[in-house]
């Protein structure tokens, strides 16, 4: 018997980092206003490194949305990999060539490209598709608030967020071969 909703044990599985660093952050805050001698500037070196954190694990909470989709994916030493029943692939991030997200499928899909190889289709509630925020930070040119904006824009059209021969912008479509 769980004494948690399972609405609410969502929540905070989901945002259990940012939880986390935001409490750090408040302990700063008080030995930075409450404490004397050395201590307030370890609360301010806290309260720096801790608010910093806090942003990034903000991002991370909002790129991830949700397991339970179709297989799994696992990043590991810039290997992308994707298992599903009827599909999937591996793709190293330093061979990528295109990232595109497509919000028209439903769930919406990461697309990445590789030259000479097939298309890895992944979907965004795949298990464990979290890990690919800081694959795809670590291309070069890539922001975080670009993957951010990708999945909150327009749901009409696919949209190239990255490529290795030049940056696009992102409301750039993606040609589609079918509809």
């Amino acid at each position: 018997m769980s004494f948690i909703r399972p609405e609410a044990a969502k929540f905070l599985s989901k945002y259990k980092e940012v939880l986390l660093a935001g409490a750090v952050f408040g302990l700063g805050a008080y030995w930075a206003i409450f404490s004397f001698g050395l201590l307030p500037w370890l609360g301010y070196i806290v309260m720096g490194v801790s608010g910093l954190l806090l942003f990034s694990f903000l991002q991370r909470a909002w790129f991830a949305r949700g397991d339970g989709g179709r297989g799994f994916v696992e990043v590991d030493e810039g290997q992308i990999s994707y298992f599903a029943p009827d599909s999937g692939g591996m793709i190293a991030v330093r061979e990528l060539s295109e990232l595109s997200y497509d919000a028209r499928t439903n769930p919406p899909v990461w697309t990445l490209s590789q030259a000479g190889l097939p298309d890895l289709v992944i979907p965004v509630n795949a298990k464990g598709a979290a890990q690919l925020f800081d694959a795809f930070a670590a291309l070069p040119g890539l922001s975080a608030d670009r993957l951010l904006t990708a999945q909150r824009g327009a749901k009409d059209h696919a949209r190239v967020i990255w490529r290795k021969d030049a940056l696009l912008r992102i409301d750039t479509p993606r040609p589609r071969l079918h509809s």
